[in-house]
């Protein structure tokens, strides 16, 4: 039962975490402050980052348009609309189609050059 626990999957059994351990080893070893892992620490950090996804995902659904796949924009529209997610809205923010883009640029510039000549 032990194995389970640490996310290995013997005789079939299913696994605790579906992340894979390793990888997020890495990552959390990439911190000048982490020395080593435990690995109960590691199992609750896939475990926490699994339910995180899992959570953003459904909320991301629910924001989501026809109902179909899951999009890039239904995910930025759960980080600007959800409070328990704003914290990604830098992150994840709202695609902008490039000519929109530099419409709105060269109307600042225009702005700002006319505020700047003005009496």
């Amino acid at each position: 039962m032990a194995d389970v626990a640490v996310g290995r999957d013997k005789c079939a059994e299913q696994r605790l975490v579906s992340l894979p351990l390793s990888r997020i080893r890495l990552i959390m070893k990439s911190s000048p402050e982490v020395s080593s892992i435990n690995q109960e620490a590691l199992v609750l950090t896939a475990k926490a980052t699994e339910l995180f996804v899992q959570r953003l995902a459904a909320c991301a659904h629910g924001h989501g348009g026809d109902g179909g796949a899951l999009t890039y924009g239904d995910l930025a529209r759960a980080a600007q609309r959800s409070a328990p997610f704003r914290f990604l809205a830098e992150i994840l923010p709202r695609k902008v189609p490039a000519g929109k883009y530099l419409k709105a640029l060269q109307e600042r510039a225009e702005d700002a050059e006319g505020g700047a000549a003005g009496p």
